[in-house]
């Protein structure tokens, strides 16, 4: 058989920007290798955080040992398809630019094929084979299975070897044996982020967007969702907005909720949205009634499936 080649993420989180020269001066942790995304982030000021929406300047996110599609270079960077995140911008995926030294070519990567790793905590160390920390890993990490050593567990990376904490993860006999969990399950997922501060973009448990929050609260629970609101509200299945249950996806749009939606959230039950506000703010619940999103509410969206009930 031959050898499949992939381009890999081979940092924790690698930001995805709008061009090859979207990042600025102050950018430079968040596009080096090793990336440092916490020295980024502490290092933003409300406003220049601000202007990775207005300005235009990042998309999304990838997690470490994600399959990006490359499809042009230019100077130090390599503009790439995400390919797991659906988007309506492309067919095969979500596009963008990416630090070409963020990404490596990595062969019989071995995710499809047999049993896997996926980081259950908020962060998780990954290991050398001498134990030694490397990098922290974002929840929901996904990273092939070599072998069980006691309380470790070996991995693939797309650079090597590595060891995990097996208390840290969750293991499953192939990618697509993760059990699927319903509504109640989405919103535990998120309430664990409550006081994450928002970040535009963010698809990791460094920061998350609106949108990236409900992506990976239902990445979490087995489904695979679109990247954005407007895609997200596009999908999945209709719901009456009388007749939600927590882990619906709500969604909001300008002129009173007769224009373009800009936000999603996650209904929490009780009259209560789960979401991730905007920039300054965090990952918060709250009363839905007598607010601008009780009166920008537009749609509603279940993409979870009862389980054992």
């Amino acid at each position: 058989m031959a050898i499949q080649y992939k381009w890999l993420v081979n940092v924790p989180v690698a930001t995805v920007w709008t061009s090859y020269d979207s990042a600025r001066d102050i950018d430079k942790e968040a596009v080096e290798y090793p990336a440092d995304v916490e020295a980024w982030l502490n290092g933003l000021t409300y406003e220049t955080s601000l202007g990775l929406c207005n300005q235009n300047l990042v998309q999304t996110q990838v997690l470490f040992g994600e399959e990006v599609l490359i499809t042009g270079e230019k100077e130090d960077w390599a503009q790439i398809i995400v390919l797991d995140q659906a988007s309506s911008k492309n067919p095969k995926g979500y596009p963008g630019w990416v630090s070409k030294a963020q990404l490596i070519q990595t062969q019989d990567w071995k995710l499809e094929e047999g049993t896997i790793a996926v980081v259950d905590e908020k962060k998780s160390i990954l290991y050398g084979s001498d134990y030694e920390p490397i990098m922290i890993l974002s929840y929901q990490t996904i990273l092939p299975i070599i072998g069980l050593e006691g309380d470790w567990v070996r991995v693939q990376t797309p650079s090597g070897e590595g060891l995990l904490k097996a208390g840290e993860i969750s293991q499953y006999e192939t990618l697509h044996a993760r059990p699927k969990g319903n509504g109640e399950s989405i919103v535990a997922a998120g309430v664990q982020f409550l006081q994450l501060p928002y970040l535009w973009g963010g698809m990791s448990s460094y920061g998350y967007d609106c949108s990236g929050f409900s992506y990976s609260m239902c990445k979490a629970n087995g489904y695979t969702i679109p990247r954005d609101a407007h895609d997200q509200a596009a999908s999945g299945e209709n719901v009456e907005l009388n007749e939600i249950k927590p882990g619906d996806l709500l969604f909001f749009a300008y002129e009173e909720g007769k224009g373009k939606i800009h936000h999603v959230g996650i209904y929490y039950g009780e009259g209560k949205l789960l979401h991730s506000p905007n920039t300054g703010k965090s990952i918060e619940i709250i009363e839905l009634k007598d607010t601008v999103y009780e009166k920008e509410l537009c749609a509603a969206r279940r993409y979870w499936q009862e389980t054992g009930e």
